[in-house]
C-alpha cells in the first residue's frame, strides 16, 4: 500500500509539468501507459506498477522540436510578399534555437542546489531515469525571418507549443511516465507587433515555467 502511494505521488509530482491539452484524454495509451485520474495538472500517464523510487540518478536527453504539420506551407500561403517567405533554413534555425533553450532551462533547473545527480551517459543501459522532453505542434503566428524590407506583423498571441515529457528507464528504454502540457503565448486581446524579440520572450516564459514545475515536482516526490 505504501509503495503504491509513493508511486502515485511521484507520478503526480512529475505531473507538475502538465496542463490540459485541450482534448479529452484517453485512459490507456498505445504503449500500455494508464492515465492517472487524480493528477491535478492535466494529462499524466504511467506504466502500471512502475516503481520510480529506485532511481538515484537522472539523465536529460536532448530536446526534440517539431512544428505543427503544414506550418511552413500555411505561413507562405498567407504571405503576399515573396521577400518575406519562410524558408526551410528559417525552420531549422528556429527549431535548433528552441531546442537549445529547452535543454538549458531544464538542465539549470535540475542543477540548482541541492543539485540532482545528473549523469551525461545513459545510452548503454545505465540504471538511470532518463527525462526525454519534446516540443511538438510548435505554431508561431508571425516568425521573424530578418528579411530586408519585411513588413510588420500584428497578432494577439505569439503562438503555442506543447511539451511532451517522458520518464524512461535507462536500462530497458521503457517509458514509465508521460505528461503533456499545451501552452499558448500570452493573449493581450488586442493586435500587437510580433517579431523575433517578442517570440523569444514568450518562448522563454513558457520554458521557465516548464523547468520550474519539473524541478518542483521532482523535489516534492523524490526528496520528500
Amino acid at each position: 500500500m505504501l509503495k503504491s502511494m509513493r508511486i502515485g505521488l511521484l507520478a503526480a509530482g512529475i505531473a507538475l509539468v502538465a496542463a490540459c491539452a485541450g482534448t479529452a484524454p484517453t485512459e490507456e495509451t498505445y504503449d500500455g501507459l494508464v492515465r492517472v485520474p487524480e493528477a491535478r495538472f492535466g494529462d499524466v500517464y504511467r506504466l502500471p506498477a512502475a516503481d520510480l523510487s529506485v532511481y538515484r540518478s537522472l539523465g536529460l536527453a536532448p530536446c526534440e522540436v517539431a512544428f505543427r504539420k503544414n506550418w511552413l506551407r500555411d505561413q507562405n500561403n498567407a504571405s503576399m510578399d515573396l521577400g518575406s517567405r519562410v524558408t526551410q533554413q528559417d525552420v531549422d534555425n528556429i527549431r535548433d534555437a528552441l531546442a537549445t533553450e529547452c535543454d538549458r532551462y531544464f538542465r539549470e533547473a535540475l542543477l540548482q542546489p541541492p543539485a540532482y545527480d545528473l549523469v551525461e551517459s545513459f545510452e548503454n543501459g545505465e540504471a538511470v531515469l532518463v527525462l526525454r522532453p519534446s516540443i511538438i505542434n510548435l505554431d508561431i503566428n508571425a516568425p521573424d525571418t530578418m528579411s530586408p524590407g519585411r513588413s510588420r506583423s500584428y497578432t494577439t498571441s505569439a503562438g503555442e507549443m506543447t511539451l511532451s515529457l517522458e520518464a524512461v528507464d535507462g536500462t530497458t528504454g521503457q517509458v514509465l511516465v508521460r505528461v503533456i502540457d499545451r501552452r499558448r503565448g500570452s493573449d493581450s486581446g488586442r493586435m500587437e507587433w510580433t517579431n523575433g524579440v517578442t517570440n523569444r520572450a514568450e518562448a522563454d516564459r513558457i520554458l521557465r515555467r516548464w523547468a520550474k514545475q519539473l524541478r518542483s515536482g521532482l523535489d516534492a516526490t523524490v526528496r520528500q
